[in-house]
Formats: C-alpha cells, structure tokens, sequence
C-alpha cells in the first residue's frame, strides 16, 4: 500500500469523526434550545398570571429559582442542578411546588403527573388557560403558601405563612407584582375626628 494512501484514509477518517462531532453538537443544542423556549414561553404566561414579571422565566436557573417559591420552596436548591445527580433533588422540590401551584389554580392532585412528565403542557395549561390564580386554596388544602407572586407571605425566618382560607389576597405592602392586580387595595379606614374638649 502506498504511503500517501495512508495519509489519505486517516485524512478522510478525521473529517468524518469532525463532521460527526459537529452535526452531533448543533443537533444537541438546538434540542436544548427548543426545549428552553417550550418551557419559557408558558412559564412567562404562568408568572404574569401570578403577579411575577414574566422576563423572570427566560432567564437561566433565575427562571427555576422563581418557579420554585412561587410554589413555596426554597429557590436555593436550584443550584444542586449544577452538581452531579443534584437536578434529581432539585425536580423532586419543583414538583412539589408544581403540586402546591396546581391547587391555587383549582386541579386536582393527578394534575400533577402531567406536569412530571410533560412539563410545557402542565405550563400552558396553567399560563395560557382561563383558571383563576386562587393562592388562598393552598391554605384550605393545609399547604403553605407561595414565596413570591400574588399571596406571598413570607415570616421573619423566610418560612412561607399559610393564607387564611378565604381570605382576599393582596399583593404584600411594597411588592413590585405585574400586571398591576385587577383589584382595589385595602383601604384605610377614614380618621375619626377628635372630641372638642370638655370646659369645666
């Protein structure tokens, strides 16, 4: 065989593992893209349903963070995505969320199995549908509340305080929400006025 036969075939062997890499990379990225966009378009809706600025759901990891209170879980644990194994932790906390958020919206608890296993159709449903964001339901089913969005209330050591069941939910006093709530906020009751004194 000659000498630069063989240059040849590794040459050739190169350029095919090369065009193999290349078209397995864009292929993985795209799937990561449109996965990406399947989720943040519905998360969007879902967040400005529930008094959170919908730029939060196309952020990276910030979007998990916000999902995760606005179910009544800790956004820290979004992190554990970034170790080995950890993301399973981190669904395991988002799912329960997805549950808590599910009850606000009125669905019953094999809701939830739609959103495990098709997440942006869970998504659509809740953020593109006509159901009423209801966080006062997540107390009468004996659950805390969200930590952010409409019906947050959130205690001195950042434990999420159940709603009475019933309740009108008002945004807490200072929280930037979008949209503004369809709602009037409470009103302070007019001042008494003062008794003129008393002549003895």
């Amino acid at each position: 065989m000659d000498q630069y036969d063989g240059y040849t075939s590794d040459a050739a062997m190169y350029s095919t593992l090369f065009l193999i890499f290349a078209w397995t990379f864009a292929l993985t990225a795209a799937i990561v893209v449109l996965s990406w966009v399947l989720i943040a378009i519905p998360l969007s809706a879902l967040f400005r349903k529930t008094g959170i600025e919908p730029w939060k759901a196309w952020v990276p990891f910030y979007s998990t963070y916000t999902w995760l209170r606005l179910g009544g879980q800790n956004g820290h644990w979004v992190w554990l995505s970034l170790v080995p194994y950890g993301s399973t932790v981190t669904s395991i906390f988002l799912y329960i969320g997805m549950h808590r958020t599910g009850k606000a919206f009125g669905k019953e608890n094999g809701f939830l199995v739609l959103g495990i296993f098709l997440p942006w159709v869970w998504l659509f449903i809740l953020g593109f549908g006509r159901d009423e964001y209801r966080p006062e339901l997540i107390a009468a089913a004996g659950l805390s509340g969200p930590l952010e969005g409409y019906g947050a209330r959130v205690a001195a050591d950042g434990i999420s305080v159940p709603l009475q069941y019933g309740a009108t939910v008002y945004p807490a006093p200072g929280a930037q929400v979008y949209p503004p709530p369809a709602f009037p906020p409470p009103v302070a009751p007019p001042a008494q006025p003062t008794p003129p004194p008393v002549e003895r």
